[in-house]
């Protein structure tokens, strides 16, 4: 029941404002902000309040649209639209619609986070191939009380039963396992690796053992549960492993989108020496020690055991290049952890480093001990950008400039979008 004097549940008729980072744009009613879904800049449309924190803002779905924008489209899925599947932002949208919602976004971010007018910098938020559906190699369905699979509603822990996710690549958005139940699971997870020989992987999620105290549910406990427990991914002329409950680019054309415009802005020069934080498996980590070559080097710090395990096969054929355990912070950069761990270690500092850091983002004093270490320049891969924006902040504030920016569509249909930026000391006037 709404409290005296809220709006949820309420019918509002609303003039539709600018977008906002996560999937919504932003209208006014009364001096209140409104966060509303399914609507589109310039629209007129009624919403219904499906939120309302008693303070300065609530959230709305869009349930009429009075007035359309051009770039309104019908969502290709059935299971779109206001109170059903939360999986996707912009379906309603035509694809150039979502990408300059996307670029608006990006620019806006940095305008508020990092005080910087980033217009000029950034172009077109770039298409990767395939398209808007079918991309995604991984997609992690929600499992209800009875064992049917499903996605999250939007915000909720509801789930919409689903027969295919139009987002996923064949055997992923349509396994037959969408058609099975799955009792004891928290979530089933169908992956795909990077051949096209259709193979897939499903991993069970079942509850981690209860945490003593208060806090967080446990971490989910992963076991494959069909398929291969390791997959396949071709990067140029290599062929790496990742493990199938392991993180890899979701978009089957991402790494190598990703991999071009790293190296392209980092400029990489034979017998140059690289400082790869956040590496994963190593799956950038073989491009920039073909780049370097046989005389420079390429030193990765990872915190998962698993991913580490993964590069050390990854990087076998490539001598000048490892990936280490470590877990990334200013410590492991400056040499100031005390058990002797360092990236930079007698005064070698790197020519370049490449970050590729959480959604979080790799934080000020992480920034300021990379700005203190790289001698030309910081190539910055980043899946959120506000966390892009504050990071780029420190390093401005620490001497450094952002010199080129480019922006992605990984995440079609979504509000994700992956940038890639280059930082390089600023000139001295």
């Amino acid at each position: 029941m709404a409290e005296p004097g809220s709006l949820l549940g309420s019918n509002l008729e609303l003039e539709v404002g600018a977008p906002g980072h996560g999937g919504f744009c932003i209208a006014r009613h009364e001096g209140r902000v409104v966060f509303v879904r399914h609507a589109l800049p310039g629209e007129l449309v009624r919403a219904q309040v499906t939120e309302d924190n008693g303070g300065s803002y609530c959230r709305a779905d869009a349930v009429e649209i009075v007035r359309a924008a051009p770039e309104r489209v019908d969502p290709p899925c059935p299971y779109a639209g206001p109170g059903r599947c939360g999986g996707c932002d912009w379906q309603h949208v035509s694809g150039p619609g979502q990408r300059e919602l996307k670029r608006q976004v990006v620019l806006e971010q940095f305008r508020r986070f990092a005080s910087l007018d980033v217009s000029a910098l950034l172009g077109e938020v770039e298409e990767l191939p395939g398209g808007l559906l079918g991309w995604r190699t991984r997609i992690t369905y929600a499992v209800d009380r009875d064992g049917r699979v499903g996605l999250h509603r939007h915000r909720s822990h509801d789930i919409e039963p689903v027969e295919r996710c139009l987002l996923g690549v064949p055997g992923v958005g349509d396994g037959e396992e969408l058609d099975q139940q799955w009792p004891g699971l928290n979530a089933l997870e169908i992956v795909a690796g990077g051949s096209a020989d259709g193979v897939t992987t499903v991993v069970g999620h079942r509850p981690g053992a209860p945490r003593k105290g208060r806090g967080r549910r446990a971490p989910d406990r992963l076991q494959v549960l069909a398929g291969p427990a390791e997959l396949r991914h071709a990067v140029g002329a290599h062929t790496l492993i990742s493990s199938a409950e392991g993180f890899w680019q979701v978009h089957h054309h991402a790494l190598e989108t990703f991999t071009a415009a790293v190296l392209e802005a980092a400029g990489l020069n034979p017998g140059e020496r690289v400082l790869e934080l956040y590496a994963g498996a190593g799956a950038l980590t073989v491009s920039l020690a073909d780049a370097v070559g046989p005389t420079g080097s390429v030193t990765g710090y990872e915190g998962s055991r698993q991913a580490v395990a993964d590069a050390e096969r990854n990087l076998a054929d490539s001598p000048q290049a490892e990936v280490r355990l470590g877990r990334i912070d200013a410590g492991l950069v400056t040499g100031a952890t005390g058990d002797g761990q360092h990236a930079v270690a007698d005064g070698q500092r790197p020519d370049v480093v490449v970050l590729d850091p959480p959604r979080t983002g790799a934080g000020v004093e992480v920034m300021n001990a990379i700005t203190d270490a790289a001698r030309r320049a910081i190539v910055y891969v980043a899946c959120d950008p506000v966390s892009l924006a504050r990071d780029v902040a420190a390093a401005e504030q620490a001497g450094w400039q952002l010199s080129a920016l480019r922006a992605f569509d990984a995440f079609p249909m979504t509000h994700h979008v992956e940038c890639v930026a280059l930082l390089v000391p600023r000139l001295s006037p």
